[in-house]
């Protein structure tokens, strides 16, 4: 996901038959058309690429939690006698680094799995995780989301539905909490954001939260409209996660720099509120969506959080469909 957006656009289009028996090897069987089309190459398929190689950094936190960075969303990880709690699965190619990397961590077996939401770079990994022995817990929309094809149109893509085993047995609505390795786990939806999907993950007593894609620190954010994100929900999400967190509490992000500050993420949530505002602006003047792109509304931001896979274009974009 280094690369830029433009990079990987360019490569979009390839032939359904090159992906035919791949695809096939997915589902364990022979794919309706719509099912091959919904693994035609393009963005999707390049970070896969990308992380099937990937060397896996682990950042050890505090309390016996750490964060293994370089496979799609950042992935907690809490080790302890009741076994390894992942939060967020990353991207299935990288397995054979995840398991390295949580071997390193101690031997304890893996035997809890909470997903943030339901995108696949941070969900691919279900199914082998359950199979090592991982309970998969998560908000219900992400069931939901997992359990059929589902279209992003933003990323001309459908997501196959994950075998039954990478299904999340537990759902919530609302709110959850786990007590496991001596740690109260504190899981909290919140509501329309990156998606309608979307928890909070706090370690409470070690003041450790895992935010995920509500916050990319340090870059522009994906909003995806087609399963009830908002840009307003992610202002409102910013402004819980500000209120529920002090400058002690490490913070860690979705995408972006791994492991951040209430000061980084205070950045983020005042780079939303005016890029927002400009956008709402020019479109309430009566702008196109490509004619607000040209007016650079992101401009002020773009050296800082323009640099990945959303650049200042795509953002705008995103941002104009939303207000």
């Amino acid at each position: 996901m280094e690369a830029s957006r433009n990079l990987f656009l360019s490569r979009r289009r390839m032939c359904l038959c090159c992906i035919g028996g791949a695809a096939g090897a997915l589902a364990g069987g022979w794919l309706t058309p719509r099912e091959v089309f919904a693994e035609a190459r393009g963005l999707v398929s390049l970070i896969k690429d990308s992380a099937a190689v990937s060397p896996i950094i682990t950042h050890k936190l505090r309390n016996n939690i750490s964060v293994l960075e370089g496979s799609g969303g950042t992935v907690a990880v809490l080790s302890g006698p009741d076994g390894k709690v992942l939060i967020d699965a990353g991207i299935a190619v990288s397995q054979p680094q995840i398991m390295k990397a949580l071997n390193d961590l101690g031997g304890e077996p893996i035997t809890h799995l909470i997903n943030t939401h339901w995108h696949f770079d941070h969900t691919s990994g279900n199914t082998w995780l359950n199979a090592a022995g991982a309970k998969i817990i998560a908000q219900e929309n992400t069931r939901k989301y997992l359990s059929q094809v589902q279209r992003v149109d933003d990323w001309d893509y459908n997501f196959l539905a994950l075998p039954s085993g990478g299904i999340p047995t537990e759902v919530f609505a609302e709110t959850h909490s786990l007590q496991l390795n001596g740690a109260t786990i504190a899981l909290k939806h919140y509501g329309r954001a990156h998606t309608d999907s979307d928890i909070s993950v706090t370690f409470m007593e070690a003041n450790v939260v895992h935010l995920a894609d509500t916050f990319w620190n340090g870059i522009y954010p994906f909003i995806d409209y087609s399963t009830g994100g908002s840009i307003d929900g992610m202002i409102a999400a910013s402004d819980a996660n500000l209120a529920a967190t002090t400058g002690d509490t490490i913070i860690i992000a979705g995408h972006g720099k791994a492991i951040g500050t209430k000061a980084e993420l205070k950045d983020f949530r005042d780079m939303l509120v005016v890029i927002r505002e400009k956008v709402a602006a020019l479109k309430r003047a009566g702008h196109s969506r490509d004619e607000a792109v040209a007016a650079k509304p992101t401009a002020a931001f773009d050296a800082k959080f323009g640099t990945f896979v959303i650049d200042p274009g795509f953002f705008t974009r995103l941002v104009y469909e939303g207000v």
